[in-house]
């Protein structure tokens, strides 16, 4: 594990950087308060850090309390220092400091505490990865590893936020696989699985890495792309419906060829814009593009259904 040591004594140096490298520790010096600062806000700053109280620029207890305020990462700090009052150990945890030791230190007492940081870094570690993991497992699928229905819902509202402030449209998609209950029934569905992984797999490889894509609910799949018009939106649909359709599904379970439906909305008004509304929009070009014989791409104007665009399929309007 690195160790900031920040200290302007050459004597207490050389000393704690000797013990350190002895320990197994690797060192990383500064020499007063700024250059402390500067250092411990970089992205690879080290998280245990020896401090000295007494510094040029910035003293350890000021570093300590920019330390602590929120957004900054956690640092385990042990402050060092020629003070030994008890008003001083109890100035020095209230500006932030985990632990505290007066100087002349016993080398065995510094090792001592180095090892209960290195500990309890080690715990906070594991604490973030825990709560890393439980926050994408209600985030996200657990099959396909994309967004789950309540996690796509809110990107697509914070894209619409985002475009009515830069005055740009949204294109969304609402996709559905053809037929899939016989894909279950006739090849099983762990075959079914392996479609929904796949299908999913040609939608991310072909979007633009800040297009959102997640499982909406079965075997529907939501898309939204940020910044595209109607236009663009029908183009892009009918691209993705053709990496689906272009090439069968293959496992150890067996092969078939799979396609999808869609439905096209476009938020372009650049007013406060209704999720649900623009939704339930692409669902009734879902609708339409099932009844007009399925891998096809659709969009329906908000009241008058029969008044759509459409994209047929090589297939036709008899693809079933």
């Amino acid at each position: 594990m690195r160790v900031l040591v920040v200290e302007d004594s050459a004597v207490y140096q050389r000393l704690i950087g000797d013990c350190l490298k002895e320990w197994g520790f690797s060192v990383t010096l500064a020499k007063d308060g700024l250059e402390a600062w500067k250092l411990l806000q970089r992205a690879d700053a080290p998280k245990l850090v020896l401090l000295d109280w007494v510094l040029p620029g910035l003293d350890g207890l000021e570093i300590c309390r920019r330390l602590r305020q929120p957004g900054n990462n956690y640092s385990y700090v042990i402050l060092l220092t020629g003070k030994n009052q008890r008003k001083d150990m109890l100035e020095a945890m209230q500006a932030g400091t985990d632990d505290y030791l007066a100087k002349p230190f016993d080398e065995m007492e510094l090792r001592a505490r180095l090892m209960v940081g290195k500990r309890i870094l080690d715990l906070h570690e594991e604490l973030c990865a825990a709560r890393e993991s439980m926050r994408y497992a209600a985030t996200h699928d657990t099959l396909t590893g994309v967004m789950n229905r309540g996690e796509t819902t809110d990107f697509l509202r914070r894209e619409l936020a985002r475009a009515q402030r830069d005055q740009k449209p949204v294109g969304v998609i609402l996709a559905d696989l053809d037929l899939f209950k016989s894909v279950n029934d006739t090849l099983g569905h762990l075959f079914g699985d392996e479609v929904l992984k796949e299908t999913t797999r040609r939608f991310r490889s072909n979007l633009r890495v800040y297009d959102g894509v997640g499982r909406y609910g079965g075997e529907e799949f939501l898309l939204v792309l940020p910044g595209c018009d109607l236009p663009n939106t029908l183009i892009r649909a009918d691209q993705l419906r053709n990496c689906i359709a272009d090439k069968p599904v293959v496992s150890a379970r067996g092969s078939r060829r799979v396609t999808v439906s869609m439905g096209v909305a476009v938020s372009t008004d650049h007013a406060e814009a209704d999720v649900e509304a623009l939704v339930h929009q692409a669902d009734m070009g879902l609708y339409a593009a099932k009844r007009n014989g399925r891998n096809r791409v659709e969009h329906v104007e908000h009241a008058v259904e029969h008044d759509s665009r459409k994209f047929d399929s090589a297939f036709g309007a008899g693809a079933k």
